[in-house]
């Protein structure tokens, strides 16, 4: 059964089509996220899976190596549907895929599972899903954790759009930054003696109400040589306002870190969970207010715990909480099992966070635009790894001690 459109198929597409994943080169990132989501819901095969007008693609996936599929047969395309898990035990007992080449195929597809990669804005994606050739059923933990995986992959694909954002910002404010030294001669030197000559003649004719011919004359002389020098002024305090404005800047007020870091928490627990990883909360002192975009800080610090989930051996403790220490800090602390068994996140938030190769594919790309979304937040990120103590990674925010009104005046002059 062919899966109907979503009504917002057309703002669905666009959201989509702005990511710019589709047909790109496997990632590292996504390849840990489908082998956790097969590993936890204990199946053959997993999927990242991004519904496309006519087509279901795959950015990363184990088992059969199955790319590309019509969206007419896809199962993703009815779960893109709905905005929860969509399970179907038994695909040859379901009207909607009983008659599916997929499902009818010798050892074809049984069992399926699809959480929708819901965006910030609304709007389904594609799905995490899992598949098996036996029908099967998840436990709530495995539900639970299926979710929190397709979050993840959500998150990494707004995360990098808004990086990509930031770049781009970021040359732009450069670019103006070296043409202000040519428009501050002109509004120094050409400019100004133009506007000291209009203000003389119309002071004059304020005072006297006499029209002087031979000064207007040199006034629109003067003003019509300029009038482009007026229109650069313009354009370039133009754009240096646009700058950063754009729809994927970020949306930055005070929020209480305290309660943004609970969140990351909460949304990485069922993953660590499903790795039988305790995840020690901390993060319940009192309100450290900073400026930031919550949505965003959300979403890079749960990449971050769930960095320190992936590269922590089953059965080990991470600890997280917040604290004053030079300002309003988020600690995160991957601790060493007792057996000696070390975690391996430090490499990874070192190559990835701190050493910021975010232009440079590789395994930690992830990390590293994480990183960039920090740096615009101004926040400092310090990294340390002890035997015996494990990785301890510091995130210190400029403390933010504002009124509504204070901090509204603030964003508006800066």
């Amino acid at each position: 059964m062919k899966a109907p459109l979503p009504d917002n198929e057309i703002e669905r597409l666009a959201a989509l089509y702005s990511l710019d994943i589709l047909d790109s080169p496997p990632e590292k990132d996504f390849d840990d996220i489908v082998a956790l989501a097969a590993g936890v819901c204990e199946t053959p095969m997993s999927m990242v899976s991004l519904v496309d007008a006519d087509r279901q693609w795959a950015k990363a996936s184990t088992g059969p190596d199955l790319v590309e599929t019509p969206r007419d047969l896809s199962f993703c395309a009815h779960a893109i549907l709905g905005r929860d898990l969509l399970v179907v035990p038994d695909a040859s007992q379901d009207a909607r895929f009983a008659d599916n080449p997929a499902v009818t195929a010798i050892d074809g597809t049984r069992f399926y599972a699809g959480a929708p990669l819901m965006t910030t804005d609304g709007f389904a994606l594609g799905t995490l899903c899992v598949m098996d050739t036996e029908p099967r059923r998840l436990e709530m933990e495995q539900q639970q954790a299926l979710r929190a995986l397709a979050r993840q992959v959500t998150a990494q694909l707004e995360l990098r759009r808004y990086a990509y954002a930031l770049a781009n910002t970021t040359a732009r404010l450069q670019e103006l930054e070296r043409r202000k030294d040519d428009l501050a001669g002109l509004v120094g030197g050409e400019l100004r003696s133009s506007l000291r000559l209009m203000s003389t003649y119309l002071e004059s004719l304020g005072d006297t109400g006499y029209h002087d011919f031979e000064l207007a004359d040199l006034v629109g002389r003067a003003t019509a040589a300029h009038v482009r020098g007026f229109r650069e002024l313009i354009d370039h305090l133009t754009q240096m306002a646009d700058a950063g404005l754009g729809g994927d800047s970020l949306h930055m007020r005070q929020v209480d870190l305290t309660r943004v870091t609970q969140r990351a928490v909460e949304a990485v627990r069922p993953i660590a969970a499903s790795k039988h990883i305790w995840i020690l909360n901390q993060a319940g002192g009192p309100s450290l207010p900073i400026i930031a975009d919550p949505v965003r800080l959300e979403q890079v610090l749960t990449h971050l715990l769930f960095a320190a989930v992936k590269y922590t051996p089953e059965g080990g403790r991470v600890r997280v909480g917040t604290e004053m220490e030079s300002g309003p800090t988020v600690r995160l602390d991957d601790m060493d099992l007792p057996d000696g068994m070390r975690p391996d996140l430090f490499p990874h938030l070192y190559y990835g966070a701190i050493a910021n190769l975010a232009d440079v594919p590789g395994p930690d790309r992830g990390l590293a635009v994480a990183k960039r979304i920090l740096d615009a937040h101004h926040a400092t990120v310090a990294l340390s790894d002890r035997p015996g103590d494990g990785t301890s990674l510091h995130v210190v925010f400029p403390y933010a001690d504002l009124t509504p009104d204070e901090l509204i005046r603030d964003l508006a002059l800066a």
